[in-house]
């Protein structure tokens, strides 16, 4: 009896220069599981091509002609809450892909990447899951949410909404913790935490963690250090 194999995950690559996307193009074609179905060299592109194409996952670069990355990922994700986007950056301390994360992006990968890496975040993507780094993504929201003075209203007006146990979990979600680490942490089974956060992003109307880590930075729920 033959065993049925997952599709492949089907990939659009965005970027303007050349080379990176036949670069990322060539490494993840040469990856188990993994299809790149095409590409885009700008943010109007891009968001014609997901139409096109309904790719699993955008590899989404930041800094285009046109569009830039951040308005073609909230164009697409307006357009289908269910896209996932993983945005590429040369720096990991970069104020667009803050604003990348808010425009609802699932996490991003830094164009340094190994093959190994960008083929792992593809796949987590894919998933369902968001890209959280925490020795990165934590600090990058930690640099970026210093620019907002008070705590986004809309933001701090929905805390309201939850438990004090969400609002725990929702805490260590923004210290960049797993679900296995949050468990360990509060002594809990995973499956308990996985359904705290699944209720917290219904309650919050979030997208996945990286929008929860956003949003607890945004309400002061987190201070940054």
């Amino acid at each position: 009896m033959t065993i049925p194999t997952a599709p492949a995950i089907r990939v659009l690559i965005v970027d303007d220069q050349m080379m990176v996307r036949e670069g990322f193009s060539v490494l993840l074609n040469a990856m188990p599981g993994i299809e790149v179905v095409g590409e885009a060299v700008d943010g109007r592109q891009a968001i014609a091509q997901v139409a096109a194409l309904r790719p699993d996952v955008v590899l989404m670069d930041i800094r285009m002609p046109e569009l830039n990355g951040i308005e073609a990922t909230r164009e697409i994700i307006a357009a289908d809450a269910d896209a996932k986007v993983l945005v590429l950056t040369t720096f990991d301390l970069d104020e667009y892909v803050y604003q990348a994360l808010r425009a609802g992006a699932s996490g991003f990968l830094l164009k340094d990447a190994s093959a190994r890496q960008l083929a792992d975040g593809v796949r987590v993507v894919a998933a369902g899951e968001a890209l959280l780094a925490p020795t990165v993504t934590k600090r990058l929201i930690n640099e970026f949410s210093k620019l907002a003075e008070t705590p986004r209203l809309p933001a701090f007006a929905r805390i309201g909404d939850l438990t004090e146990r969400e609002t725990e979990v929702l805490v260590l979600i923004a210290q960049g913790r797993s679900n296995a680490e949050i468990a360990s942490h509060l002594v809990v089974a995973e499956s308990t935490i996985k359904t705290h956060v699944s209720r917290i992003l219904v309650k919050l109307g979030l997208r996945d963690r990286t929008q929860a880590a956003v949003f607890a930075y945004e309400a002061r729920l987190v201070t940054p250090s």
